[in-house]
């Protein structure tokens, strides 16, 4: 895939960053939670400063799960220091384009194409891709800041690579934050 950067109007769409991501009350932080998290933040001042919107995708688990609303687990991160006028829009299953709402908003920002970046790498990132896709729309990942979970079978960095890899055969756009946020 050519070196293109994402559009002008590329939105910058947060997914499933949220304090039970970070905390370890419930279960294990991400892999590389304080990497991520600081990657986050400067992605998320990149895209202000280019003019991009931001959004916030959270989880809503079931009842009793971390991620359940009302739950501890549940916020965005506050350290992300999400701005008062940056929507969060919610979902129960992995694809954030589930919700209609963010698509109409997406739409809304005149864009073809956004910008992913959060958690889990192997369930809501992948299933968010799929779901960009199917609305037309183009897919930049930042490689190096979404993450997720050790599985069973495999540790967080491979399961992290191995996605990168299947989404650049996708036809997603790979890039990292510095060529991101290096540039402007």
């Amino acid at each position: 895939m050519p070196d293109i950067a994402p559009s002008a109007a590329a939105p910058l769409i947060v997914i499933d960053l949220q304090t039970g991501m970070f905390d370890g009350r419930f279960d294990p932080p991400i892999h590389d939670a304080d990497t991520i998290a600081e990657r986050a933040r400067k992605l998320i001042d990149w895209a202000r400063r280019s003019g991009r919107k931001v959004a916030f995708v959270r989880h809503d688990g079931p009842q009793g799960d971390p991620l359940a609303p009302g739950a501890s687990g549940w916020p965005v991160w506050p350290l992300l220091g999400q701005a008062a006028d940056e929507p969060t829009f919610g979902k129960r299953v992995g694809n954030a384009f589930s919700n209609p709402e963010l698509a109409e908003w997406v739409a809304g920002q005149g864009a073809k194409d956004v910008v992913l970046i959060g958690a889990q790498t192997d369930f809501c990132v992948a299933a968010t891709v799929k779901g960009a896709f199917a609305e037309g729309l183009a897919v930049t990942i930042v490689a190096d800041a979404h993450s997720t979970l050790d599985s069973d079978k495999e540790k967080a960095p491979e399961i992290i690579a191995r996605h990168n890899q299947a989404f650049a055969g996708q036809g997603v756009r790979l890039k990292t934050t510095a060529e991101l946020t290096d540039k402007g």
